[in-house]
């Protein structure tokens, strides 16, 4: 048997579908999906299985106009992805079009060199009527010479199948990274973080979410079969605390109810979740926080 495996990028704008479109073509929950953008911080990989051929998707960070140290390593992070990567897929909303942030990002695609290997996804098509998407297409075709483009709904599934076809056959032929049955190459105790990450996003609104971070700090397998799990959330002010807390500690139960029904459900057994916050202002500066979410600390650097 020929076995192909290699790594494949999702590139785009923040909210473009890229985590969307992983847990899609995994067909498990690998990546945090939210409405809120900027969400996806480390390169979140999900392996997916077509017929012979293992697909590594790398997650990127979405492509944006970096100002802080944190939004400076997840651009650098972003950019890295796509360079180590087979296969780039540019992921671009149909409603929106050719935005200033898919122009920018176009005028780097050249830079990548990937001999042909990258691919378009029109993502949200069933928001546009098909004149609009014929016309979206050729203009990004005119702009780049794309190896192939697609029509998707990565939230649907429409055209995904297709798109897991063609890069199953354009991966190079090799061994596979993973056993068949994995589906993450992130430590359990990172996943269990962005999971937690994931449902404070939710709760919370306008700019705190961008201000915390999730680390697990310990995890213990019990006797019994369960697993307790205890994590620390680290926010940037007092007053931060206090809105996490919430009126009698009810948003932290909350966010912890949801974080722990997910864990359970993803690991197919009882958790016992324990959540803490305590207050870094620094930690968007310290290289250490940096690591626990796999960016580099340098690549912050203006």
């Amino acid at each position: 048997m020929t076995t192909r495996a290699g790594f494949v990028a999702l590139i785009g704008e923040p909210n473009a579908g890229k985590s969307t479109l992983t847990n899609q073509l995994v067909g498990a929950k690998v990546s945090i999906v939210t409405h809120k953008v900027q969400t996806t911080r480390a390169r979140i990989r999900g392996v997916a299985m077509e017929g012979d051929a293992q697909i590594v998707l790398v997650d990127t960070p979405g492509m944006f106009r970096p100002r802080r140290r944190l939004d400076r390593a997840m651009v650098a992070a972003a950019w890295g992805g796509a360079a180590d990567a087979d296969i780039v897929v540019l992921l671009v909303e149909a409603h929106r079009g050719i935005t200033p942030g898919v122009e920018a990002i176009l005028e780097r695609l050249a830079e990548i060199g990937q001999d042909g290997h990258i691919a378009l996804a029109i993502n949200k098509i069933d928001r546009v009527k098909s004149d609009v998407l014929l016309a979206l297409s050729k203009d990004l075709n005119d702009r780049f010479a794309f190896a192939n483009t697609f029509m998707i709904s990565a939230e649907k599934g429409f055209g995904c199948a297709d798109l897991k076809a063609w890069l199953g056959a354009e991966l190079p032929e090799g061994t596979w990274f993973y056993p068949e049955d994995q589906i993450a190459d992130l430590p359990m105790r990172m996943i269990a973080a962005e999971i937690t990450r994931e449902k404070l996003t939710l709760r919370m609104h306008q700019e705190l979410p961008y201000q915390l971070t999730v680390e697990t700090e310990n995890w213990e397998e019990r006797p019994d079969g369960t697993a307790r799990i205890d994590q620390m959330i680290y926010v940037a002010r007092d007053g931060h605390k206090g809105i996490l807390l919430g009126h009698k500690g009810e948003t932290i139960k909350a966010v912890s109810k949801a974080s722990r029904e997910e864990l359970e459900e993803f690991l197919g057994r009882r958790v016992h979740l324990f959540l803490q916050v305590k207050v870094r202002e620094k930690w968007l500066e310290e290289a250490e926080r940096y690591s626990e979410m796999g960016l580099n600390f340098r690549d912050g650097n203006a």
